[in-house]
């Protein structure tokens, strides 16, 4: 049952919606009407998002709902519901029932449906980068950005034969112990808004093709993306009930904590949201994967190849309006590196902000005036606090989006005592902090709480290595700035920006989804069927 008893408030994301399609340019209209009429459990033309329960889309009867609006234009695109208790309920039901069969089903038979769901990814691919642009915000490039880097986890989750092998050993004359992998049962995914595909699809093809069944939570702000993945989970062959997506915000997230037939839970989002859930899952007994904040820096050393190093900087703080858990938000520029400043912010000028369907967008809008909001509010305490506004990306007007959450790029030059640099901006923020060696930039990095990602510029291989060796951060990259791992690997970010034992995707994925189970036999092969009868006087010897 949902609890009454909420330690986190709901959140609301009231705006002055305008009415569906109204406000869409002619492109964003066409695509929203055509994500209406070929999916079941979606819209974007104002109806509303469906529960999907043991394999039904299921109009959900919550009383309490979200408008999800076009985040460019404020034009309503859909409603998401507070799953009620007893849906959430009907939910669990599903996937508890779905898992005694689906835990008993051969590896080969996971595995095909892997492959299945990798066609129709790729084949309906437009279509959810087109919610994404629609809900999310992200130029359509990056929306299939989003869903590329989810489908590679997909496509390593097709080796699952081979990750799931057991081992044996005769440890004495006779005598076996096997140890192999089993799944744990239902489990839960609570999603964020930035990535509406890649996330969700870091936890489907991990829980699913290990044996598990699944809960999906997306976010409430962008849930589009999930439900087009959910019906062709289901057109890929998927049994009723292994896949289940509910919706809402606080309440359905206790509910998932408190629930004590969900034995895991995997997490990406924001601070504050990930202790909780932390804590409170943990404290039902239920493993749990939690990546939080960041604050990333990027170290410019002054032998870099300085047209990579600043295309990469712009790249890696700007795209996605800085919406993303391993953007570039903070450039420590080393010694001489610092006059290359000026440069940065002329190529960081030159950036394109648009609605995600325009020709020649960089960037899109941020997800909410909230947030727009918030990252004004941590732009100007730079201006109390004495920073220098370089490039100021309030006020911006884009032509034809009037009331669009527009905040182009900026960058401030900052020291690590100002608000600007202690709290993570998640905008199109770039601040500058300078250092006079490579040792100095180290200690700044170092004394950050956050250690999701990092990455240093430099031609120097004795630069690079000691950079490597000493940082204390979970994702290094070497003129690389966004070095998040490929799903061979798995995902490392520490400190605080990462709760649990288990991290996600690759080895680290199978085994948060999996249990070990050791047997040890004995059968003695001198007790085998089928030896001469003996006729002679038993002695009892």
């Amino acid at each position: 049952m949902i609890s009454s008893k909420l330690v986190l408030r709901a959140r609301g994301y009231a705006t002055a919606a305008r009415p569906p399609l109204s406000a869409l340019s002619a492109t964003a209209k066409a695509r929203a009407q055509q994500i209406s009429a070929e999916w079941k459990g979606t819209s974007a033309t104002g109806e509303n998002t469906k529960n999907f329960v043991g394999g039904q889309f299921v109009e959900s009867k919550a009383t309490d709902w979200i408008d999800v609006v076009d985040p460019a234009s404020q034009t309503l695109l859909t409603r998401v519901p507070e799953t009620t208790s007893a849906e959430f309920d009907q939910a669990v039901a599903a996937a508890s029932e779905a898992f005694k069969s689906w835990r008993r089903s051969s590896v080969l038979t996971r595995q095909r449906f892997i492959f299945e769901l990798q066609y129709l990814l790729r084949k309906h691919g437009d279509a959810i980068a087109n919610s994404i642009v629609l809900e999310q915000g992200k130029t359509f490039a990056d929306a299939q950005g989003d869903l590329l880097r989810g489908l590679q986890v997909v496509e390593s989750a097709s080796g699952i034969p081979t990750a799931l092998l057991g081992s044996t050993i005769e440890v004495s004359k006779d005598m076996d112990t096997s140890t192999r992998r089993l799944p744990l049962g239902v489990c839960a995914s609570v999603a964020p808004f930035n990535f509406p595909a890649m996330i969700p699809l870091w936890t489907i093809p991990m829980a699913i093709a290990t044996g598990n069944t699944l809960i999906v939570k997306p976010s409430e702000r962008d849930p589009g993306a999930a439900m087009i993945i959910a019906e062709l989970c289901q057109r890929a062959g998927l049994p009723e009930g292994v896949l289940n997506v509910v919706h809402g915000t606080v309440p359905t997230v206790n509910a998932i904590c408190d629930n004590p037939a969900i034995k895991a839970i995997s997490f990406v989002g924001g601070d504050r949201a990930g202790h909780h859930i932390y804590e409170r899952g943990r404290k039902t007994g239920k493993r749990v994967q939690a990546n939080l904040g960041a604050k990333n820096h990027a170290v410019l050393m002054p032998d870099a190849n300085k047209n990579h190093a600043l295309n990469s900087l712009v790249g890696a703080a700007f795209g996605a309006a800085g919406q993303r858990c391993m953007a570039i938000s903070v450039a420590v520029l080393v010694g001489n590196a610092q006059q290359w400043l000026p440069e940065l912010v002329e190529r960081a000028k030159k950036l394109n902000v648009n609605q995600g369907f325009e020709k020649g967008a960089d960037l899109g809008p941020v997800i909410s005036l909230a947030a727009k909001k918030r990252i004004e509010g941590l732009i100007a305490s730079a201006e109390e606090q004495g920073g220098r506004i370089l490039l100021d990306g309030r006020g911006l007007e884009v032509p034809g989006f009037p009331e669009g959450n527009w905040v182009g790029p900026t960058i401030i030059e900052a020291t690590v005592d100002m608000r600007c640099y202690r709290e993570e901006i998640f905008g199109p923020v770039l601040i500058v902090v300078t250092a006079d060696t490579l040792d100095d930039a180290l200690s700044i990095i170092n004394a950050n709480p956050y250690g999701n990602g990092t990455a240093i510029f430099t031609q120097s291989g004795a630069t690079a290595r000691k950079f490597e060796n000493e940082v204390e951060v979970g994702q290094v990259g070497v003129n690389v700035p966004i070095p998040v791992p490929l799903p061979m690997f798995s995902w490392s970010g520490n400190k605080a920006s990462f709760l649990g034992d288990i991290p996600f995707y690759g080895k680290s994925g199978i085994d948060f989804y999996t249990q070990n189970k050791t047997t040890t036999s004995l059968w003695k092969a001198e007790d085998a069927i089928g030896n001469k009868a003996s006729v002679d006087m038993p002695t009892h010897h």
